[in-house]
């Protein structure tokens, strides 16, 4: 394994750990039931629990094979997506559903080191149009497409 799969698979492995047990946290406030009654929690709940144990495996196998030291996380993806959707609850707030949807496609795509200016903007207005479609017209989604102030 090379060391940036072995950083991939050690941080892939902690962060599946990590959500299976929200999940199963979560899972467990909905009630587990019986055996003969099985209640709504019990399907999230072990679902969380055995991402968690895969979680585990795949981290603890990646820092098995580890031979260097680790770099830190390149954060940018990461913050940028935080930023677009930042992005999309103000300009939504202001804008409306269409260009609320361009900002956060726009945003979260500059996160991309290999991605473009140019290419993250004609992502951005595919993916608007599509979002366009299926959630204001085909699902009525209750938010203006364009507003114009606060909504």
């Amino acid at each position: 394994m090379t060391r940036s799969e072995i950083r991939i698979d050690l941080y892939g492995g902690a962060l599946c750990a990590l959500l299976g047990c929200v999940a199963a946290f979560i899972g467990t406030r909905y009630g587990l039931g019986t055996p003969a009654d099985i209640g709504p929690g019990l399907f999230p709940t072990s679902v969380g629990i055995l991402l968690a144990i895969a979680g585990v495996a795949i981290a603890a196998h990646s820092a098995r094979d580890r031979r260097e030291a680790i770099d830190a996380p390149d954060l940018r993806g990461a913050l940028c997506i935080a930023a677009g959707m930042v992005a999309f609850g103000i300009v939504g707030s202001y804008g409306g559903l269409a260009p609320a949807s361009f900002a956060l496609i726009l945003i979260s795509a500059l996160g991309d080191r290999d991605n473009t200016p140019a290419r993250a903007a004609l992502l951005a207005i595919a993916l608007t149009v599509i979002g366009v479609v299926v959630f204001w017209w085909a699902l009525k989604l209750q938010m203006p497409l364009f507003a114009w102030g606060w909504s």
